[in-house]
């Protein structure tokens, strides 16, 4: 394991995670799975399962988490010191440019034009998460008994859930997590 490829990687991601960690997946995922293959498809989804759970920044936990499968504690100390560097040297220098001028009408017009680029980013890695989940594969399969009917059962309850009420996520999170071991074990099915 390089340790300077660990670092780089992660830097990159701190580096280029604007609009917040859901938007940083598919960055992840880019160095992760595809640029250095640390972690298949599979084990990329559970890391971002893991990550989202945790307290924390998803690109933190997500740096310690890889750095550690792939280099034990030193390789989580690099990766999460390559993520959070870029974030300190940023607001370092916005908190200069601001008591130096005052006005942030340029930063601010900046991060509007970013905006839909980041939408973008959250809609592709929902879209590649949701894919493996009913079909277990990166795409959108349109024959029938490549989908998953317990996970597709579970997005539609926790997709209702959520949008109707003010229910607490990390509940409804733990109830597909209760109910989908249940639903998995009674019909013998494997994800």
């Amino acid at each position: 394991m390089n340790y300077l490829d660990l670092f780089f990687s992660f830097f990159q991601i701190g580096l280029l995670s604007f609009g917040g960690g859901m938007a940083a997946i598919p960055l992840i995922q880019e160095q992760v799975v595809a640029g250095h293959g640390w972690l298949s498809m599979t084990e990329f989804t559970d890391l971002i399962t893991i990550a989202e759970m945790t307290p924390g920044p998803i690109t933190i936990n997500s740096s310690t988490f890889v750095g550690i499968r792939t280099a034990g504690i030193p390789g989580a100390i690099v990766a999460t010191a390559g993520c959070v560097l870029p974030s300190c040297l940023i607001v370092l220098v916005l908190a200069w440019l601001y008591f130096k001028y005052g006005n942030l009408a340029y930063i601010q017009g900046t991060l509007s034009g970013l905006r839909p680029a980041i939408v973008a980013l959250i809609a592709s890695a929902g879209l590649s998460i949701l894919c493996l989940a009913i079909w277990n594969q990166e795409s959108i399969s349109l024959h029938p008994a490549d989908t998953n009917l317990i996970a597709v059962l579970l997005f539609l309850v926790s997709l209702f859930i959520l949008r109707r009420g003010k229910t607490n996520p990390i509940f409804v999170m733990l109830g597909c997590g209760v109910v989908g071991g249940i639903l998995y074990t009674l019909t013998g099915s494997v994800m």
